[in-house]
């Protein structure tokens, strides 16, 4: 049975003697149900395997970098193959034209690249060019939207000042008139509007761009001369090969891009166009480890299969047979759930669930019969699913909602969304 073992315990204990807190950021369980794995010992296609050797059909994909599958053959041959001959050098590869003239051909709007490693970087960046380029301070962003986790935009603010998220406003996501009326507080110095590619905030249901909302973006900053700048990094290569929002066919001015876009290594990239090209050159952004070519080398076979497979359509197909599946066994044992977001990037939230009660008591259930869920966060799909996976979802999720269903009325609330709420985090 899957969960918390022995060993996965014995970790946790060395772990909180010389990790602050026994772990930090996303990868920290404390708001995971208590029988979940904090560590993991090895991972291939589809599933990954806990410390105490429990196999588990991985709906995380590692909170989103597994695209192509855990140890995807010719990704990381292509990596170590680059690794044999040089990795981090005193200067760059050419993979590094390589994959920037990649890029540029695959997204309509980019012009030009620059490389990192983690999304936060990437959106940082954004922030940076943007101000460079428009001689302003302030940037519009969603309420509740995620764009990493730099003092501008971390959204616990401890260890941050008042200044860390000055000039910033907040408006509300798909809410034009909020919107404007951001813009005209604004007045005349709007640096850049941050958008989501789609509503993904923790804890609620997601929700597609309204296109009436992206458009009036686009126009907004047009008019006022802000740049637009659309956060890809979770969203990134699973909605489509190109910009999220072409698909709503609004082009923005900037794009980050991470966590997918080498299968799994590190490297993440903000992408823009001609007209922000002078302050992208103006600005001061490096890292030692930022120029590395074995993750650029990966980059390049992952946008090669991308470009060469239908693995999209896959994904759309074993998305939408998961959500139809779960939809229906739930109804048939009295549940409400809620199947929101892209179904390559599901949220499952349960009807009358204030405090996650019925989540919680599902997902541990679900672990238990061999599938990693997340009771509150977006979720992704792999290319290495297959139907019978999905199938043995199912088949597991049936049997949960089961045990839910029988003891439901005997959960206790669980403390640990009702501390998030106190705190004003959810």
């Amino acid at each position: 049975m899957a969960g918390a073992g022995q060993k996965d315990r014995a970790l946790r204990e060395r772990a909180a003697a010389v990790i602050p807190g026994g772990m930090f950021g996303h990868q920290a369980t404390g708001m995971l149900p208590d029988d979940y794995p904090q560590f993991f010992s090895r991972a291939k296609g589809a599933h990954l395997w806990d410390a105490d050797g429990n196999r588990l059909l991985d709906f995380m994909c590692a909170y989103g970098p597994n695209l192509m599958g855990y140890g995807h053959e010719t990704i990381d041959a292509a990596y170590i193959a680059q690794m044999q001959v040089g990795d981090t050098l005193t200067g760059p590869t050419e993979k590094i034209v390589e994959l920037a003239e990649a890029l540029t051909a695959m997204v309509t709007h980019a012009d030009w690249a620059i490389f990192c490693k983690n999304g936060t970087d990437a959106t940082t960046m954004a922030l940076v060019t943007a101000r460079a380029h428009t001689r302003r301070k302030t940037v519009i962003r969603a309420r509740g939207a995620y764009h990493g986790a730099a003092p501008w935009c971390v959204p616990r603010p401890a260890g941050t000042i008042d200044t860390d998220r000055a000039h910033q406003i907040l408006c509300d996501y798909n809410d034009i008139a909020s919107l404007e009326a951001a813009v005209a507080e604004a007045g005349d110095d709007l640096a850049a509007i941050f958008a989501a590619p789609f509503r993904h905030d923790a804890f609620i249901d997601q929700a597609a761009p309204d296109p009436a909302y992206a458009r009036r973006c686009r126009e907004l900053c047009d008019q006022t001369g802000a740049l637009l700048v659309v956060d890809e990094v979770r969203a990134g290569l699973r909605l489509t090969t190109d910009c999220s929002w072409s698909l709503i066919g609004v082009q923005p001015d900037l794009s980050s891009w991470g966590k997918c876009l080498a299968n799994g290594h590190p490297l993440s990239v903000l992408l823009g166009n001609d007209k922000s090209r002078k302050a992208a050159s103006a600005i001061y952004v490096t890292g030692s480890f930022w120029y590395q070519a074995a993750p650029m080398a990966a980059a390049l076979e992952t946008l090669k299969i991308a470009r060469e497979t239908p693995y999209l359509a896959h994904l759309d197909a074993l998305g939408t047979r998961l959500r139809e599946g779960l939809e229906a066994r739930a109804s048939a044992a009295g549940f409400g759930l809620r199947c929101t977001g892209p179904v390559q990037m599901p949220l499952f939230l349960f009807d009358d669930d204030p405090d996650l009660r019925k989540g919680f008591c599902w997902s541990s259930q679900m672990l238990a019969r061999g599938v990693y869920v997340h009771p509150w966060h977006n979720m992704f799909l792999c290319t290495a699913m297959t139907e019978a996976d999905i199938d043995m979802a199912l088949d597991a999720a049936e049997q949960s909602f089961a045990v839910l269903k029988r003891e439901g009325p005997t959960l206790e609330p669980v403390a640990k969304m009702a501390f998030l709420v106190a705190s004003g985090q959810r």
